[in-house]
């Protein structure tokens, strides 16, 4: 039996030739479309595909928002984004949002099944050529991770208000401690984070969201 398909693209050029190539060899049915993540949600609700190819840039609801409502739903379909994007944030949210598999619309249609099918069979594809980037990315934030795990809950705070731009005198009075003891956590803090200025602390902070940017 043939994989059963549903695709999710604002353009319907995209969608059509889509269609037209997973269907070449018989091997590939798409039994649904979707222009917005509304209209894919509502879909899914009365059809049931094996795999979903989404999008991510559309209107109303983009496909990491459809993939955060699927998984926050339970429904039980393999997601696998189709993008012209190859930042590496976008893969990593889709890597931790649990995609099952990541694809540039660069590929070809062999590697577009190639990619279903894996899904199918309950494997991850991720893009070949962005897997290098992604494990020094997923190795970068564990070590992150593990430097956060060395900070005090008093030196998380002052790493927060420094990383907004207060000096140290602003800090002392903000955790009511002295401006002496500021300096020393600070001193402390960037040890074991292994930076050596404000800056360097800010762009840490931002980086592993300690702190929100507008």
């Amino acid at each position: 039996m043939p994989a059963k398909i549903v695709i999710v693209d604002d353009h319907s050029i995209v969608r059509e030739g889509l269609k037209q190539l997973l269907e070449l060899d018989g091997d590939v049915e798409v039994i649904g479309e979707a222009s917005d993540g509304v209209e894919c949600l509502n879909l899914l609700k009365k059809i049931v595909p094996q795999v979903l190819l989404l999008d991510i840039n559309m209107p109303n609801m983009n496909g990491l928002e459809v993939l955060e409502r699927l998984k926050e739903n339970n429904v039980d379909v393999k997601v696998v984004i189709l993008t012209v994007h190859n930042e590496i944030e976008f893969l990593l949210k889709a890597v931790e949002m649990g995609i099952d598999g990541y694809l540039l619309k660069e590929s070809d249609s062999a590697e577009l099944k190639k990619a279903i099918f894996h899904v199918i069979e309950g494997e991850t594809y991720i893009q070949p050529s962005m897997i290098p980037l992604l494990n020094s990315k997923m190795v970068e934030r564990n070590v992150d991770k593990e430097k956060i795990a060395l900070l005090t809950k008093r030196e998380m705070e002052v790493l927060k208000l420094l990383s907004v731009g207060l000096y140290n005198k602003e800090i002392g009075e903000k955790l009511n401690i002295s401006e002496r003891t500021v300096k020393n956590h600070i001193s402390s803090i960037f040890k074991k984070i292994e930076v050596t200025d404000r800056t360097q602390a800010a762009v840490f902070s931002i980086r592993n969201k300690l702190i929100d940017i507008f």
